[in-house]
């Protein structure tokens, strides 16, 4: 066996073979970039290390551990392995081509490094997880100093970090990078984007005297420039207290005086260098660096993880603002290709409206970038109106965005501020003329015109189940059709979509212009503040009827009563997890009263889904352990407690209560005696249609769930012709790739794609962070509404729903785990209807994302529950367990001492 590569050797390129950075090294040097002399000791050596020594039985608790294995116990398993490496024999071949090497190049001073198959990935850096070892000198410790960095695999850090990320720790291997020291008189870091603010046109250089090991590790305090580019030039410096060098070039601990590492020319030169290097890699680098006597080596480069993608494709001039489609649907994960088609083919839907033929490839509206959407406000803010109409949208949905926005419009790269074309004009009237036919219609007649839409889109729904029902059977010749079917309703909604949408914009358009018309009531006016009138112009809101969401919560509740008063059938439920539950359920062996309910709930809701909107996210009727854990939640609370027909009674009683307010005040403005008829008139259509405003969404989830049915009985038909190895592999095909496939599945190649775009899922899942505003040149914007200074005790937000909260926080990343018991206070990035059954068992709900019209705040509205969001990282900075107070009018949210704690 072959267990040194060079780095020009084509074997060293190989990931498998070379680990990350013994791949990275040999990649750049065979790109000409000076990589200081070396080779890599492959994975096959420490493999051959493992079986000669029969270390796999050492591995085994190490490779049984989870993620929830707490520290200690990864110490221990690090200490016995780490031992047992240290007594083992080096495989004699191995050390023979080691020293073999060592003595042909002239036994130089070596850095040792190890290069993982897991590090210096595009998702994940793992830098410093592993050990290195600097100016190895000698045959005994180049030895000793390769079967420390095969140790250092199985440090308590890597572990955890592997556990923390999902990374399986089953075919780890390890390479030795085995490379010449570098005598460097400046050495550092340097970054091809700025890694604070993501700009790509600006790289941010650390510099310090000597090897560097001080600087990485945290021992000196380096010089920092920022150089931007095009033409290249340093645009900001700031000299950090560097150590001098000593006579063996070595950091001293005296303090040196505040001289510049690197002179200017140099500066420019290195950035030239490391976008460069990005050029080749395509994507902005973490790059370690030295220099010596004018002459830069490259010792490292790596993915600056941390960094949020760009869009393939996105110009960066004009400057291009695209926002979160995740903020507004409250779901930050990413979304399978097969759902952003969904989502783009409703996008084109809608421009046929307006007379464009557009395709997923030709528009130019939404971008993908991280697995996710990105509609772009670029267009509309090029027009005046868009101006106006961008800032006051963003302020409903995300009001920190608007913020962000507002001051981007003042960035002359943003654009011209011109008039509407009069083409688009003319397309848009011919859109809004029948739309506002319709509404007309609604306002006049709201109930029956709402009934006759409820009736219509039924009814389409109900032929499109026929429609798959008639597919063919061969699973090919079914997949073919489905994706045709597919494209055939998109054709048929926008002509359908007008009614639907009237019924919404009327029921949303009578709460602003009541909104407008309070606003006249004078400061004062009965002795209340403006602000109460607001408060009661939301509280029409509260209980409204006809809200699918809130009937699947009321529903769900009224299963868990039923089996309440079913001894049996409720002490099965309360004693087993929901996972045996499922499993149980499944196999008919629950007892029938709960499978008669839980099915009937599931024919009528079981399309619904974390992540709904998501085409390739299981549904409800696919995995119900969602709907088991809520049950039992709702099953735990105490007798008696409130229910949520009482609540919504309640709420209709508030409701009505504001309204009786909201005349008595506006009877007292100029003209109240007219005013006074307004109001209710447009009270009333919004409490006929404001409930409409979930419809769309509804229908569409359920739609996507026939197809989904049909989909995944496709799917597993191909598996078992050996065409797929997942029911659900398909969604990560685009609709035209299943189209080809459907003709040609024997194509090896399907198989990769599909696995490469399923771990760029899985991997965009693991990120904890979205930003709400992208920008072309890079700049992320992630921050919510809140201006705490960190460590202070309060956080603030946007409030959404009205009310004081006070209680323990439970904060939730994935509602089928949530655990939320009776009266805490729900803390999560963002919901969509799949998150609401747990509203009624919260005593408060807090989002990182959203805004007065985003889902959670509508729903918590007509739960009357508590509400503040867009709080920045609030899934981190508060914790399980902790004590808060949140002001759903005001947006604050205190921070509470534990009983026994003095207070901030």
């Amino acid at each position: 066996m072959l267990y040194l590569l060079p780095f020009s050797s084509p074997e060293a390129l190989r990931l498998e073979l070379s680990g990350g950075k013994g791949a990275n090294l040999a990649r750049l040097s065979q790109a000409g970039l000076p990589v200081p002399p070396g080779v890599i000791l492959s994975t096959g050596a420490y493999r051959e290390f493992v079986r000669l020594n029969r270390l796999e039985e050492v591995l085994k608790p190490a490779l049984q551990a989870e993620a929830a294995t707490p520290p200690e116990a990864l110490e221990a398993l690090s200490a016995t392995i780490r031992q047992a490496f240290q007594a083992a024999l080096l495989p004699p071949a191995v050390a023979e081509a080691i020293l073999a090497w060592y003595r042909q190049a002239g036994q130089p001073t070596l850095a040792v490094r190890s290069s993982a198959t897991t590090e210096d990935l595009p998702g994940l850096s793992f830098a410093g997880q592993q050990d290195t070892f600097l100016n190895v000198v000698g045959e005994e410790a180049l030895l000793k100093a390769v079967v420390g960095c095969w140790a250092s695999l199985w440090t308590a850090r890597a572990m955890g970090y592997r556990l923390y990320h999902g990374i399986p720790q089953h075919d780890l291997a390890l390479a030795v990078v085995l490379q010449e020291m570098v005598p460097s008189q400046v050495a550092g870091v340097m970054f091809t984007a700025n890694p604070l603010t993501g700009e790509r046109r600006e790289v941010v250089i650390n510099a310090a005297f000597g090897l560097g090991e001080a600087l990485v590790s945290g021992r000196v305090e380096p010089d920092e420039y920022r150089v931007r580019m095009a033409p290249p030039q340093v645009v900001g410096r700031q000299l950090g207290r560097k150590a001098p060098l000593t006579a063996d070039k070595t950091e001293s601990a005296v303090p040196g005086a505040p001289v510049q590492a690197l002179p200017d020319a140099d500066i420019l030169a290195l950035a030239q260098l490391g976008k460069q290097i990005e050029a080749l890699y395509r994507f902005p680098q973490d790059i370690e660096w030295a220099w010596v006597e004018g002459t830069f080596y490259i010792l490292q480069s790596r993915p600056i993880t941390a960094l949020y993608p760009l869009p393939e494709g996105l110009p960066e001039q004009p400057l291009q603002v695209l926002f979160s489609l995740g903020a507004v649907q409250g779901m930050l994960d990413p979304i399978t290709p097969l759902g952003r088609e969904f989502i783009l083919q409703l996008l084109i839907a809608g421009g046929r409206l307006l007379g464009y033929r557009l395709t997923p490839a030709t528009q130019r509206a939404v971008w993908v970038a991280g697995e996710r959407l990105w509609p772009n406000l670029t267009p509309l803010l090029h027009t005046r109106i868009g101006r106006r109409v961008v800032p006051v949208m963003l302020g409903l949905v995300e009001p920190s965005a608007r913020r962000v926005v507002l001051d981007l419009l003042e960035d002359a790269r943003i654009g011209w501020n011109a008039p509407l074309r009069f083409s688009t004009r003319l397309r848009l009237v011919r859109l809004a003329l029948p739309l506002l036919g319709h509404i007309l219609l609604n306002l006049i007649a709201p109930e029956r015109r709402r009934e006759a839409v409820l009736a219509r889109f039924e009814g389409l729904l109900a032929g499109l189940e026929a429609e798959l029902a008639r597919l063919p059977q061969p699973p090919l010749a079914r997949l073919a059709a489905l994706v045709e079917g597919f494209l055939r309703v998109f054709r048929r909604l926008p002509g359908e979509a007008r009614r639907l949408v009237a019924v919404v914009a009327t029921g949303i358009g009578s709460l602003n212009l009541l909104r407008g018309l309070v606003a006249c009531i004078p400061e004062g006016t009965l002795g209340r503040p403006r602000s109460a009138w607001d408060e009661d112009v939301l509280m029409l809101t509260r209980a409204l009827p006809h809200n699918p969401t809130t009937l699947m919560d009321l529903s769900l509740w009224e299963v868990a009563q039923a089996l309440r008063q079913n001894p049996a059938a409720r002490a099965e439920i309360e004693r087993q997890t929901p996972a045996a539950l499922v499993a149980a359920y499944q196999a008919s062996h629950l007892h029938a009263e709960t499978r008669q309910r839980v099915g009937e709930f599931l024919a009528r809701y079981g399309r619904r889904g974390w992540a709904e909107f998501d085409l390739g996210r299981p549904r409800w009727n696919e995995d119900p352990t969602y709907v088991f854990e809520v049950l039992k939640t709702y099953l735990s609370l105490p007798e008696g407690a409130l229910s949520p027909a009482q609540t919504f009674a309640q709420g209709e009683v508030l409701a009505q209560q504001a309204l009786a307010r909201l005349e008595a005040g506006i009877r007292l403005t100029p003209g109240g005696w007219l005013k006074v008829h307004l109001v209710r008139f447009l009270a009333r259509r919004v409490r006929a249609l404001m409930g409409m405003r979930e419809y769309p969404k509804f229908f569409m989830v359920r739609a996507m769930g026939a197809f989904r049915e049909v989909f995944l009985a496709v799917g597993q038909a191909l598996c078992a012709q050996g065409y797929l190895e997942q029911a659900d592999d398909g969604v990560f095909l685009t609709l035209e790739e299943l189209r080809e496939f459907a003709r040609r599945p024997e194509d090896p190649t399907w198989g990769e794609r599909i696995r490469q775009r399923r771990e760029a899922f899985e991997r965009e899942r693991r990120r904890r962070q979205v930003p709400r505003l992208l920008l072309s040149d890079g700049r992320a914007f992630y921050a919510g509404m809140d201006q705490a200074e960190e460590g202070t005790p309060t956080l603030w937000g946007s409030p959404v729903s009205p009310g004081m909260a006070e209680g323990r926080v439970r904060v939730v990343l994935d509602p089928r785990t949530a655990g939320l018991q009776p009266g805490e206070i729900l803390v999560c990035p963002g919901t969509d209807p799949s998150w609401t059954p747990l509203f009624l068992s919260a005593g408060g709900l807090i989002m990182e994302v959203g805004g007065m019209m985003t889902h959670g705040a509508v729903v918590a509205r007509e739960y009357g529950l508590p509400a503040v969001v867009g709080v920045d990282r609030a899934t981190q900075r508060l914790r399980t367990g902790q004590r808060v107070r949140l002001n759903g009018s005001t947006g604050r949210i205190d921070l509470l001492p534990e009983e026994g704690e003095p207070a901030s």
